[in-house]
């Protein structure tokens, strides 16, 4: 501790200057420390949800959208159509024929599934198998409620997500299409 003698008015003065020690402010910053390092957990759930129910929720539903889309597009008569490249071929795949399977978890039928990479970029899945570096699942199924109408499902699943808490992101849409159109 400094004091000083400050002379005024014919006496003499002591004044103190007082401030933190060092102990005291590594006590502070200390406190500081662990409250910060406590909110660190925080920031990764808040990370891993904003990822997983954000991001990949969004994609999911917005690619099993395109492929519904995509299904809708064709004649309701349509049963050669390949939608599993794009752009669509005319012969080789299932166009609106009745079948397929709308559990993205299952194995996909064959000619009603495809897979997407990280990017949404279709990926070659000879037989159905599913390649390897594929992201996104999409599988679809077209079913007849009654007559002269088709229910397409399309249902897509991501193959990982951040962190490994709650169930992979998918998205399940579904539309009527009804002859002639």
């Amino acid at each position: 501790m400094v004091a000083f003698v400050i002379y005024g008015m014919g006496q003499a003065m002591k004044t103190k200057q007082a401030g933190f020690s060092l102990l005291e402010v590594m006590f502070a910053l200390s406190i500081l420390l662990i409250v910060a390092v406590s909110l660190v957990p925080l920031g990764v759930v808040a990370t891993t949800t904003t990822e997983n129910q954000g991001h990949l929720d969004a994609r999911v539903t917005e690619y099993a959208q395109d492929k519904l889309e995509q299904l809708l597009a064709l004649a309701y008569s349509d049963q050669l159509t390949d939608t599993r490249v794009f752009p669509a071929a005319a012969v080789g795949g299932t166009g609106l024929a009745i079948g397929g399977n709308s559990n993205p978890a299952a194995a996909g039928v064959d000619k009603y599934v495809d897979y997407l990479d990280i990017n949404g970029t279709l990926i070659p899945a000879p037989g159905g198998v599913a390649p390897a570096g594929w992201f996104y699942k999409r599988v679809w199924q077209i079913s007849a409620p009654a007559t002269r109408l088709k229910q397409v499902t399309v249902s897509s699943i991501v193959s990982s997500q951040v962190g490994r808490l709650g169930r992979l992101p998918r998205a399940t849409v579904t539309a009527l299409k009804t002859e002639p159109f």
